[in-house]
């Protein structure tokens, strides 16, 4: 295991430091890249399947490449992982609700709301306090703009961001114990099979055709492997290079990302508005992330 470890950290000296940045950014296109594939499926699916079948394709990669079943688990470890991978399937699934109704840039910007005040709770900071109040005021432009038009998806992006705070309380009970991404591959298992009938059932009785569409499946792997599996492999790339700090700033580029993405993908052109909401939001994300000796309040990036 030590040997093992040792090769790691030699490999991750050797990512030049220039490359960091970029290797971020290309985990965030591929993560949103996978949430507009799963736009295209909601024309005939329901946003919380797709939300499902990302995580049950992600499940299955992350099983494949971990193969968790060779540790020790003991029933609290495993009812840890699969209230983790609750949360994080059902902040999937608001947040997709989400994005059915409003832009995906949107959507990411008032989901940061989350990470943000958990960050900022307990904190005697006064940028912290900056922070939440440029949060609020880019959520206000961001709602305020799509409230006439889509007020449910803004309730759906206000939803993900509360989850997004629990996945946060809970994932770092996970990391404390070392086990991150074995958890999560456990969680996101346990928690497909627990939803399922939640997800399923209602699916079926709308329309049980789409199941038989093997355009379903192959986007739905398409979704789990660009929006799940494929960023989260690099965001462990970047935070063993730069560390929790700098990890925390690079993810005031993720709203941006997203909104680009949902431009060039979906055609859903941004307003001056929503452009201010996004800025203040990046803004916010950049005072947060700022040093101090607090450990452990970055806000991870979702899945």
């Amino acid at each position: 295991m030590s040997s093992t470890m040792s090769a790691q950290r030699i490999d991750q000296r050797r990512i030049p430091g220039w490359t960091v940045p970029l290797i971020f950014v290309v985990g965030a296109i591929s993560q949103y890249v996978g949430a507009a594939i799963g736009v295209f499926l909601f024309d005939t699916t329901e946003p919380s399947t797709v939300a499902w079948l990302r995580a049950a394709a992600a499940a299955v990669v992350l099983l494949a490449w971990r193969r968790p079943w060779r540790s020790g688990w003991t029933r609290r470890g495993i009812m840890i992982a699969a209230g983790f991978g609750v949360v994080t399937v059902l902040m999937n699934v608001v947040f997709y609700e989400a994005i059915a109704r409003i832009p995906l840039g949107t959507a990411v910007a008032i989901e940061f709301l989350g990470p943000v005040a958990v960050a900022t709770l307990g904190s005697r900071r006064a940028r912290d306090v900056v922070a939440v109040l440029l949060v609020a005021l880019g959520v206000f432009l961001l709602a305020g703009v799509r409230i006439d038009v889509a007020p449910v998806g803004v309730g759906f992006a206000l939803a993900a961001a509360a989850a997004w705070a629990a996945y946060i309380l809970i994932g770092k009970r996970v990391a404390d114990a070392g086990e991150g991404l074995d958890s999560l591959a456990v969680g996101m298992a346990a928690a497909a099979v627990i939803l399922a009938p939640f997800v399923l059932i209602p699916q079926l009785a709308i329309d049980a055709s789409v199941f038989a569409d093997p355009r379903t499946w192959l986007f739905g792997l398409g979704v789990g492997v660009l929006s799940s599996a494929v960023p989260y492999a690099l965001d462990q790339v970047v935070l063993a290079r730069v560390g929790r700090a700098r990890f925390a700033l690079l993810l005031a580029l993720l709203p941006a990302t997203a909104a680009i993405v949902g431009a060039i993908m979906l055609t859903q052109r941004p307003e001056a508005a929503e452009i201010l909401g996004i800025l203040l939001v990046m803004v916010a994300l950049m005072v947060n992330a700022a040093p101090s000796r607090r450990a452990g309040t970055e806000p991870p990036a979702p899945l």
